[in-house]
């Protein structure tokens, strides 16, 4: 693998070219996601920022992760959001942050990365299509100018639009996300669609026909460049072209330390004493360790160099970067499969694209705040609908059925339930019946075979047998006529588990009572019947 990355990836310095305009898109589409994730967990806008900052800086020099990127995860706003409720401020949060940063930096010492390497690769390309297909039903609307919802939204039931001042008096209580994508087609906005419709088939257009010939510039950045243009010339235009701020970026700037200090919070140390702090503190190490060992599982399948991220090492800079988060008043942090998918996109060769779009939002915030809220969100939504779409691939299914039914159905099945649940669950749900069908197959297929040729039987074990097959065992047994000859084949069996070697014990003693002629061939190296 080290010689794979030396050949594939050659210096830092020659990847230059490649890693700094991929994170400048990155850049441009994490931070409208950053303040969305921070205005709905209920926290001070720039504590989005700074997660995106510590995540894009601290976590990107840690981690040996050549394209994810970290910041604050739609995953975790509704932990956010009953965290800081529970326990009465957002200082006492920031204390939860802090101490659930030291319990990943324990998981990474305890080297429990490993689980990452369990999960069935059916599961993590379902996911990945499941995120694609997500982006395209929730960025849809902010596509044509239907900004009801935050950016940032992933849930399935949405219990309230986020931005009410722009919410139609016919719009329900309770929506879906189908339902709200069938109402952005009926409150549209001109000028944001335009821009948002425009941008998608630059998208098209230019990755298909002129990225091969400029690979060092991302067509997001075009995209980018191109919504202000229009934006602007919609503002020397009458009508419903013009577009409203809600429509915009909108970052708070920063003009000074003292401005900075004065606008960010600080653990509550005194909430130590606290059981709910440990409480919440374990509930989000436990999700955004999980949640990051999927997204930079997911993510490895997408590098072009297929280089492997060490998942301890992943998860001891996510500790870090927690602790840090916490202490200066971020929120928790994960590796965000959007983002890292976005890098993927535009052409990023490292980690300087993560490190360098963290160092990009701390320039914006200072010096450049006024100019990034001219960005319309629209080109920024076409940018991950395209993201959405090249996740999805649907041309997979047709690979997935070819394969079978036990890839097929644990891939189908892990987009459904990541759709109309959440992430984490979708995927519980998806290992589960992954967990099924590899069940199922082990027991149907070439481990016990039986060979029948009339009065002679021929049962022949693979190199595991478990309790898995004992009702398969126990049918064959049963079934045998007084006189049979079988004959039990272990030559290259290496595994019988005590539930099968009761049974074989428990046929053994009454074949000779049924006038069975038994045989049992086992390994060379033993001279009893393998157990």
């Amino acid at each position: 693998m080290r010689a794979d990355f030396i050949r594939h990836s050659p210096k830092y310095q020659e990847n230059l070219k490649y890693d700094l305009p991929a994170g400048l898109a990155v850049f441009f589409v994490a931070v409208p996601l950053c303040l969305g994730i921070a205005h709905a967990s209920g926290a001070p806008l720039i504590s989005g920022l700074i997660t995106g900052v510590i995540g894009g800086i601290v976590v990107g020099l840690i981690s040996n992760s050549a394209l994810s990127v970290s910041g604050p995860a739609a995953g975790l706003t509704a932990i956010a959001l009953a965290g800081i409720a529970k326990l009465g401020s957002f200082e006492s949060f920031l204390l939860a942050t802090f101490i659930s940063g030291v319990i990943q930096i324990i998981f990474g010492l305890l080297r429990t990365g490993a689980v990452a390497d369990y999960i069935p690769t059916t599961v993590i390309k379902g996911m990945l299509s499941a995120i694609g297909l997500i982006l395209i039903i929730k960025q849809l609307p902010h596509m044509i100018g239907y900004d009801v919802e935050s950016m940032v939204a992933e849930e399935f039931i949405i219990p309230a639009p986020q931005l009410n001042e722009i919410q139609p008096d016919n719009l329900p209580a309770e929506q879906n996300a189908f339902s709200l994508l069938m109402d952005s087609f009926r409150n549209m906005h001109t000028g944001v669609m335009i821009i948002g419709i425009v941008s998608f088939i630059f998208l098209l257009v230019w990755d298909r026909f002129l990225q091969s010939r400029l690979k060092t510039i991302p067509g997001s950045l075009l995209v980018v460049l191109l919504g202000v243009l229009l934006s602007r010339l919609w503002q020397y235009l009458s009508g419903s072209l013009p577009l409203q701020p809600v429509h915009l970026v909108q970052i708070p700037g920063i003009n000074s330390i003292n401005e900075f200090v004065y606008a960010t919070h600080f653990p509550n140390i005194q909430a130590l004493a606290r059981y709910d702090v440990y409480v919440i503190a374990i509930s989000i190490a436990i999700v955004a360790s999980i949640e990051t060992l999927l997204s930079v599982e997911a993510i490895d399948k997408l590098d072009p160099f297929k280089r492997k991220t060490h998942a301890n090492r992943e998860l001891f800079a996510q500790g870090v970067g927690n602790m840090l988060s916490g202490l200066i008043g971020g929120l928790p942090m994960t590796a965000v499969i959007v983002r890292g998918s976005v890098n993927v996109s535009a052409g990023a060769r490292t980690k300087q694209s993560a490190i360098f779009h963290g160092f990009l939002i701390i320039i914006a915030m200072v010096f450049f705040a006024s100019l990034i809220n001219t960005i319309p969100l629209a080109c920024l939504a076409a940018v991950l609908v395209y993201t959405g779409y090249k996740l999805f691939q649907p041309a997979q299914f047709i690979q997935m059925y070819k394969r079978g039914w036990n890839q097929l159905m644990p891939f189908v099945i892990t987009i459904t339930a990541i759709v109309f649940t959440d992430l984490l669950i979708g995927v519980m749900i998806g290992l589960v019946v992954s967990a099924i069908f590899i069940i199922k197959q082990d027991y149907e297929g070439a481990t016990l075979t039986i060979i029948d040729t009339g009065r002679r039987k021929k049962l022949v074990f693979g190199e595991s047998i478990t309790f898995l097959h004992k009702q398969r065992l126990q049918y064959f047994f049963s079934e045998l006529q007084t006189g049979n000859i079988v004959e039990i084949d272990a030559s290259n069996t290496f595994f019988i588990d005590a539930t099968i070697h009761e049974l074989l014990d428990e046929f053994k003693a009454t074949a000779p009572q049924r006038n069975i002629e038994l045989t049992i061939q086992v390994p060379p190296q033993s001279g009893a019947p393998h157990h």
